[in-house]
């Protein structure tokens, strides 16, 4: 007895000889179209009729002719064999990372990076077919969603504890910044030494935020000789920059976002007490999502190209 999976798999090979004959009307024509001898052609279609339970044809000897059961039928075939067709090209579309759906997580601090959007600008332009949903979140949650599935990938802020099971794909790296008020006594230097602001408020993100970039930041200034006189708290670097603008301390911010209140808050290089950091995509080891697989592909091949660029 033939099995609804085998029932299934024949009749749409049933529905691509049926249409095949019903634009021939002629089986040895039909045949040789279909590359295949006509007697199995014939007993293909009398096995169709049994299945559907009718005549689709009306044999004469010049040829054949379609029944109105054979013209409803061809109708529905076509349509059949072009969404299995469509199905087809889909699927082979999505295995090989040209089309579908990726949500990529974004830490806040990210997504003024020119570098990073000039990136997504080239992985959109180069697969136009994947639709690149954008999620914004601190980089321990971002982490936790892609750990549960929520994310295909994500882009966040190192240092950042609990990656070490996904894989990484570095982006760049950069010294932060001291951001100082507008008026602030070293405005005018371009590079200021950590402990120079040793009896200063320092407006720092929560700790929860990004733990490890926030235990490296109080890290370099006790290294520098001083424990950091917190101030204000801000859960984003704009509102961070904000509260600088408005006098209540300098902050310790990625370069990215320099031109946030460039007309009253400056940007200075840290002299002593350097605090590096590192934007970098993480996905799962061993995913087989294509799409995602191409868009670390990308950011690595463009490493080169970035460096010459920044010697430049």
């Amino acid at each position: 007895m033939m099995s609804v999976a085998n029932e299934k798999y024949m009749t749409l090979r049933y529905l691509r000889y049926f249409v095949v004959i019903a634009e021939e009307l002629h089986l040895t024509r039909a045949a040789e179209r279909l590359q295949m001898a006509q007697p199995p052609l014939s007993q293909q279609l009398r096995k169709l009729e049994q299945h559907v339970g009718t005549p689709l044809f009306r044999r004469y000897a010049r040829g054949l002719e379609l029944t109105a059961a054979g013209r409803s039928l061809y109708r529905d075939a076509v349509h059949i064999l072009e969404l299995s067709q469509r199905a087809t090209d889909k699927a082979r579309s999505i295995g090989a990372g040209l089309g579908g759906r990726i949500v990529v997580g974004f830490c806040s601090s990210t997504v003024f990076e020119q570098r990073l959007a000039e990136l997504i600008r080239d992985y959109r332009a180069q697969y136009p077919e994947v639709t690149l949903s954008p999620v914004e979140d601190s980089s321990v949650r971002l982490v936790e969603r892609l750990r549960e599935g929520e994310l295909d990938a994500a882009v966040i802020r190192l240092p950042c504890a609990g990656i070490d099971d996904f894989a990484r794909q570095d982006v760049l790296s950069e010294d932060m910044l001291l951001a100082l008020p507008p008026g602030h006594r070293l405005e005018r230097r371009k590079t200021i030494a950590l402990e120079e602001m040793a009896d200063e408020a320092l407006i720092v993100f929560p700790r929860a935020t990004a733990p490890s970039l926030h235990d490296a930041i109080i890290a370099s200034c006790q290294q520098a000789g001083f424990s950091p006189r917190l101030s204000q708290e801000s859960s984003q670097v704009p509102s961070a920059i904000n509260l600088v603008a408005a006098g209540f301390g300098y902050a310790i911010v990625p370069p990215s976002i320099r031109h946030i209140r460039g007309e009253d808050v400056s940007y200075h290089s840290i002299r002593h007490g350097r605090i590096r950091t590192h934007v970098t995509l993480l996905h799962r080891k061993g995913g087989h999502d294509q799409a995602v697989l191409n868009l670390a592909a990308l950011i690595k091949g463009s490493a080169g190209t970035g460096r010459a660029a920044r010697r430049a």
